[in-house]
């Protein structure tokens, strides 16, 4: 271990009383560069197939409301992207829940620079999708006063345990060789549906990333080769698609799981969860690659059919939400005597633009970001796995029509600033001035955990609004159908990072209660 100086720390906003942590709703301006699979198509179609979030409809009455500008200038739902385009939307963040494990530092060696994190599952390590301020990144920064990290080992959002974490770039660079090259030896514990094998079992089939809205993954031929593996001994052995080493730990007969020990020779995304599922031992809790609703009884083992199919299907809601006049049919839906923030001068536009189908309302925005044409059973897992998101989101976005009854969005409280020039901005750099934090914030101590609970009756979120016409509660600024928040069991899955050895030493976190022989499960 290091000789640095083990602190030992919890995240100080962790209420542990609670089962969930939360924060309220706020305004953000989101800035990105225009991505290559963006490049001439409209915006209203980019927004809606790379978010689901929302319906169909509120987009498009979002892109109206003048909430998206491209370059500085407002973007309208036909605006079409191109290179070299800078990209604002503000966003009203509706952050989900997660669970209130804090985040611990188990080291923080100062005098070579770098943290080891003990993750709890649940957050995920960069903001994306609708996390920013439950991400490791911030809370690091936020909760810690660690302005500036380095994350060369990423954790999955529900994956719990160790990472290394750089605090300056030279050690960062050093370290990604290391994991690039695979020379860090890593070693995770899962508890697997079913009795595994006693004998050591390897596998070596290789992943693919399907559905990257949903993130999916499958082993698939056409599976990423990529980087290097080294022996114990440092010499080269060759490429290496994907290769996970297991070993069965224990095996509890009352549960029907097994407990084991992973080790990941490559770094794939999914691989440990992906490889489990393969060998027909998923790990026992996870929402996505040990649900049966998706995958049917056999629950993906031996991996799926990759015989390519055209075929799609329009997404349909439930039975008890079937509507002529749907938020998530544009082009579909009968012609609305009054469209909201339809100017007169606008309706020829308006009448060719529902004159074409959108991907997202033929379903062809299923496999658009795969690399490989899909099956009709992968398309149909990836149907069922939508479904079931929206499902246990309540159908929020096929409620979502509050905003009809509203006038035009209207963003508040956000810290605008002018985006640079174009050619002062420098690749992979923030879009947005970043403005510096007075020296009284960056200097001060450390909230005691009594402190920040105390403060929590300040970032309560306002009451919800109640639509009269339906009965939905909904968000009073940017008219979201709320729904139930996540039961805290499926915040996190059976698989743990619990110990790397890299140049710096051998690093590891405490086990996990799950993981200990005779623990119980509450199944209920």
């Amino acid at each position: 271990m290091s000789d640095g100086t083990d602190e030992s720390r919890s995240s100080p906003s962790a209420q542990k009383d609670a089962v969930l942590k939360k924060l309220a709703p706020y305004w953000y301006p989101y800035t990105t560069m225009a991505k290559e699979r963006w490049l001439g198509r409209e915006i209203l179609e980019i927004v809606s197939t790379e978010f689901r979030d929302r319906s169909m409809e509120y987009y498009r009455y979002a892109l109206d409301s003048g909430v998206t500008t491209i370059n500085g200038k407002v973007a309208k739902p036909d605006t079409v992207v191109k290179n070299g385009d800078r990209i604002e939307n503000v966003v009203h963040r509706h952050e989900p829940p997660v669970t209130s494990t804090p985040v611990k530092i188990v080291l923080h060696d100062k005098e070579r620079g770098f943290l080891i994190i003990d993750k709890p599952g649940s957050i995920p390590v960069h903001a994306s999708g609708r996390y920013y301020r439950h991400s490791l990144v911030e809370i690091l920064r936020n909760e810690f006063g660690f302005p500036k990290i380095y994350t060369i080992n990423r954790l999955d959002r529900l994956t719990s345990g160790l990472m290394i974490v750089p605090l300056n770039a030279d050690l960062a660079r050093s370290l990604s060789g290391e994991f690039v090259s695979g020379l860090v030896r890593k070693e995770y514990v899962a508890r697997s549906k079913g009795e595994f094998p006693a004998e050591e079992i390897i596998c070596e089939e290789p992943l693919l990333t399907v559905d990257r809205q949903m993130g999916l993954n499958i082993v698939h031929p056409e599976g990423k080769v990529r980087g290097g593996l080294y022996s114990a001994s440092g010499v080269f052995d060759g490429l290496q698609s994907a290769k996970t080493i297991f070993n069965r730990l224990h095996y509890d007969s009352a549960t029907n799981t097994s407990v084991l020990r992973c080790r990941p020779m490559t770094g794939r995304s999914h691989q440990i969860r992906v490889h489990l599922q393969y060998l027909g031992h998923p790990i026992a809790n996870d929402p996505v690659y040990s649900e049966e609703r998706i995958w049917g009884p056999r629950l993906g083992k031996g991996g799926v059919d990759v015989i390519p199919c055209e075929h799609r299907a329009a997404p349909a809601p439930p039975a008890h939400l079937l509507s002529d006049d749907s938020p998530e049919a544009l082009n579909l839906k009968p012609d609305i005597t009054n469209p909201p923030l339809l100017l007169a001068s606008e309706e020829d536009d308006d009448a060719k633009s529902r004159a074409k189908l959108l991907p997202r309302e033929t379903g062809h925005d299923i496999g658009m970001g795969s690399p490989v044409p899909l099956s009709s059973e992968a398309v149909e897992i990836i149907t069922r796995l939508r479904n079931m998101k929206d499902e246990d989101e309540d159908w929020s976005r096929w409620r979502d029509v509050v905003f009809r009854a509203k006038g035009s969005l209207a963003p508040k409280d956000i810290p605008r600033a002018p985006l640079p020039p174009q050619n002062k901005r420098k690749k992979g750099g923030p879009s947005l001035p970043q403005t510096p934090l007075p020296d009284d914030v960056l200097l001060a101590p450390q909230l005691t955990q009594g402190e920040a609970l105390a403060q929590l009756s300040q970032m309560e979120a306002p009451p919800p609004a109640i639509d009269p016409a339906t009965g939905t509660l909904y968000c009073p600024e940017c008219y979201l159908p709320l729904h139930p928040d996540p039961k805290p069991e499926k915040l996190y899955i059976f698989l743990h990072a619990l110990r790397y050895t890299t140049s710096l030493g051998c690093f590891e976190t405490d086990i996990p209660e799950w993981a200990a022989e005779g623990w119980k499960w509450d199944q209920a």
